[in-house]
């Protein structure tokens, strides 16, 4: 019972590879007795391809021997998925708007980071777990919608890259994946500019008929020749006309 009250955790949230001495990883660690830099030090090795994103970390301290393990648990895949490929959100209209052209190196290689942390029985069932968050991040792979890509993987036809761990691409792809992709950008924007074109002319044609309406009403009022209602009540014509009618009988 007495070892077990030597032992703690500590849960923190770091920078990538960059993880620095603050005064809330002294309140904890002092206690203990161990040295911080040491920790740090370890840490920053373990977080090191986490660069520029918030890791989260597990401390396991034994107080008694001074013994600790740390245990790093990857990014969101969203996250690592962004960081791959440069980008600093989602689409948001996944269905409607891409993001990106990713190769199947650069899933692999967000594959093999998030592998230690998925429930993935090999590479290959992670690089599906992969593609599945591109779809709802409005990223294309290879050119194609991600879901097609799991089909191919399924068939084996990136079983060579997955088997070799290949994480680079060839420049020359990577400007043909580039090029790909600034066409489907170039779309996109043009349909967008048409539906905005379309929701301005909408919403021009509602104001103007809202507007037409009072403008109705004045015009109405003002038409020559009408009968004016003071004048229906005396029969069509008003005391004033009947009076010289009189006299003249006189």
């Amino acid at each position: 019972m007495a070892d077990l009250e030597k032992k703690m955790q500590i849960k923190l949230l770091v920078e990538g590879g960059e993880m620095k001495p603050g005064p809330v990883l002294s309140q904890k660690l002092g206690p203990t007795g161990i040295p911080i830099n040491q920790v740090i030090q370890k840490i920053n090795e373990a977080t090191t391809n986490f660069k520029g994103m918030k890791v989260p970390v597990e401390l396991d301290i034994n107080s008694s021997t001074k013994e600790f393990e740390i245990k790093v648990f990857s990014p969101p895949t969203s996250e690592l998925l962004k960081k791959e490929l440069g980008l600093e959100k989602g689409s948001g209209e996944q269905k409607k708007i891409k993001i990106a052209n990713a190769s199947i190196e650069q899933i692999i290689s967000v594959a093999k980071i998030k592998f230690p942390n998925l429930l993935s029985k090999n590479l290959k069932a992670a690089v599906k777990t992969i593609l599945g968050s591109c779809v709802s991040l409005g990223i294309l792979v290879e050119n194609e919608n991600p879901k097609e890509i799991e089909k191919e993987v399924d068939k084996g036809k990136y079983d060579k890259e997955i088997n070799q761990e290949k994480t680079k691409m060839s420049e020359e792809k990577k400007k043909s994946l580039d090029e790909f992709f600034s066409k489907i950008k170039a779309e996109q924007e043009r349909i967008l500019k048409i539906e905005e074109e379309a929701a301005k002319a909408a919403e021009a044609t509602k104001a103007a008929e809202t507007g037409a309406v009072p403008g109705a009403a004045v015009a109405a009022e003002a038409k020559p020749g009408e009968v004016k209602p003071e004048e229906k009540k005396a029969g069509g014509k008003s005391e004033q006309a009947k009076e010289p009618k009189k006299e003249a009988k006189k």
